[in-house]
């Protein structure tokens, strides 16, 4: 059976139509072609910068901060390697159990994880920052798609709350905030680095090309403190603060002879390391920072200005008549009336109706100007952020009562290491070095505060304070002379002094045959059965500057028997407030 072809079926294509449609394949073809030579060509360097850029990017190397040691070399801070984890939520899609896993690695709540990952919107979400390696390594092993990690530093510092306020802080990239870490923030930090590398589409480097810029580590700072007296000023502040039922303290150790801080410590404190003791009353270098009225330790200063001024000398004699005397409607008291005495002996037991009636004889402006040059109203340039100047009234605006109240350290104020440097001209012969926070090799350039004659004469009588008899028996140390001045000041509280809140202080100097080191110590508000800083201050001072001499190997200048240590029953003479 034979079958016709359907005629729809035979296609009777004109020569042209098959040509013109040869041509246009063909046109096609050699156009396509000529594009990819003039693009492989002319256009090379182009695409492969564009191809490059695309994934190609420039990535910092993070720098290592310097170290901060003490002034043996001993680590204080330190930076340690971390990694910082961060996701891209678009790209993420964990499962239960993976977010699971991560919380626990991170010990952090599952639920804020997996609302991160949940927020599409974002491209770059931070899931923990300064993670220890261990825990980065942890982490990523569970393959969480849009999850990396970023190399960092975090600071850490071995002694913890010890050396917390002259340190500082430094925040989550590094940067110094408080202390000394903010002050030398230049010095510590450092220049970060950058490098060119390959990143895949999820962000991961997977070729690193270059090294652009190398990192520059920040520079080693080498503090004044010493790290063994450091500790012990902090140990025995924290333990009085404690016995005596104390709102706060501070401890100001100072080298009289190349003015270097060798400790300086606050209670309460912080532990650096943890950010959950970051509280503001616990941030405040209370040393630095606050401010008090200095009462009966500044009497060592006021009867220097005297003697330089030539009103009194060391055996001049005062009538304090009962023990109080009258300046307009205000009445000045001694706690024991002691009749006649001389400015020896005044001092000796801390009488404010003898040092008053001096100061009413002689011109205000030569106890300004002694006070001033004992760096009292301006900051004591330390180097620590935070300094206060306090508060130093011109004399031309003193009253009578003024001179008088000024010459037991009420009506101005000061810091604690303001008042522990000017002690440091007595023991000089009256010369006053200049601060620092970083190791000196010798002795710094200082001012003159009063003459050499007058320096020695109050340290003759600071040293008769801690002798029987005197407000601080109580601060001696076995086997070394010890010159000293208490203070036990009424606290200025909305307007006027409060009747039974105290500043407890004591500043001293050993040995006192050739002073080296002076010791300042302040207690807020000590609530427990004492409150004079003969009795709460001077036992701290006593413990401290024992340790003190003993690490830095000073010789003794006295005999080790009953005489030079502090003693057990021996009263203590209560100080005029």
């Amino acid at each position: 059976m034979r079958y016709r072809a359907h005629p729809l079926l035979h296609l009777d294509l004109q020569r042209w139509r098959m040509r013109l449609t040869l041509a246009l394949l063909f046109g096609g073809f050699a156009a396509l072609s000529a594009r990819a030579v003039y693009l492989q060509v002319w256009q090379s360097e182009f695409l492969t910068d564009q191809g490059e850029k695309r994934v190609q990017r420039i990535a910092p190397i993070p720098a290592y901060r310097g170290m901060i040691t003490d002034r043996r070399g001993e680590p204080l801070a330190v930076s340690t390697p971390v990694e910082t984890l961060w996701a891209n939520p678009r790209e993420a899609n964990p499962s239960a159990a993976q977010i699971q896993s991560l919380a626990h690695i991170l010990e952090k709540n599952p639920d804020h994880l997996r609302r991160l990952f949940a927020d599409k919107s974002k491209a770059f979400v931070y899931i923990e920052r300064l993670v220890e390696p261990p825990k980065a390594s942890q982490a990523k092993a569970l393959d969480i798609a849009g999850l990396h990690g970023k190399p960092a530093y975090r600071r850490y510092y071995p002694a913890g709350e010890v050396t917390a306020h002259v340190l500082g802080i430094t925040n989550i990239e590094d940067q110094g905030q408080e202390g000394l870490e903010l002050a030398f923030q230049s010095w510590l930090a450092g220049e970060p680095g950058a490098q060119r590398v390959v990143k895949d589409r999820p962000g991961n480097v997977v070729e690193i090309l270059e090294r652009i810029k190398a990192p520059k580590p920040g520079r080693d700072l080498a503090l004044s403190l010493n790290q063994h007296i450091q500790y012990l000023a902090y140990r025995e502040l924290s333990d009085a603060i404690t016995r005596n039922q104390a709102k706060a303290g501070a401890v100001v150790v100072l080298d009289a002879r190349t003015g270097e801080i060798l400790a300086l410590a606050n209670s309460p404190s912080f532990n650096p390391n943890s950010r959950a003791t970051f509280e503001a009353a616990r941030l405040r270098n209370r040393a630095v920072t606050d401010t008090f009225e200095p009462g009966s330790t500044m009497k060592p200063l006021f009867v220097a200005a005297a003697l330089d001024a030539g009103v009194a000398n060391p055996e001049t004699r005062i009538d304090t008549g009962p023990g109080w005397f009258v300046i307009g409607d205000k009445r000045i008291t001694d706690t024991h009336p002691k009749g006649v005495m001389t400015l020896s002996d005044a001092v000796q037991v801390s009488s404010n109706v003898a040092l008053a009636k001096i100061a009413l004889e002689m011109r205000g402006e030569d106890y300004w100007r002694l006070l001033t040059r004992a760096g009292l109203g301006a900051q004591p340039k330390s180097g620590l952020p935070g300094e206060v100047g306090g508060r130093l009234r011109p004399s031309s605006s003193w009253r009578p009562i003024e001179k008088a109240t000024m010459s037991f350290g009420h009506g101005l104020s000061l810091s604690l290491l303001q008042l522990a440097r000017a002690y440091t001209a007595f023991a000089n012969e009256g010369v006053m070095p200049g601060l620092t926070t970083l190791r000196r090799e010798s002795a710094a350039t200082g001012t003159r505060v009063m003459s050499p004659d007058t320096a020695r004469q109050v340290l003759a009588m600071l040293e008769r304070v801690t002798q029987d008899g005197g407000t601080a028996p109580m601060a001696r140390v076995a086997g070394y002379r010890v010159a000293g001045k208490t203070g036990t000041a009424h606290k200025f509280v909305d307007g006027s002094y409060a009747g039974n809140r105290y500043i407890s202080s004591f500043v001293g100097l050993a040995p006192a045959s050739d002073p080296r080191l002076v010791v300042a110590v302040m207690i807020d508000e000590p609530n427990g059965k004492e409150y004079y800083g003969g009795l709460v201050a001077a036992p701290v001072f006593s413990r401290i500057m024992a340790g003190a001499l003993r690490f830095m190997a000073l010789p003794p200048d006295a005999p080790f028997d009953q005489g030079s240590a502090p003693p057990g029953a021996t009263p203590v003479v209560p100080e005029s407030v």
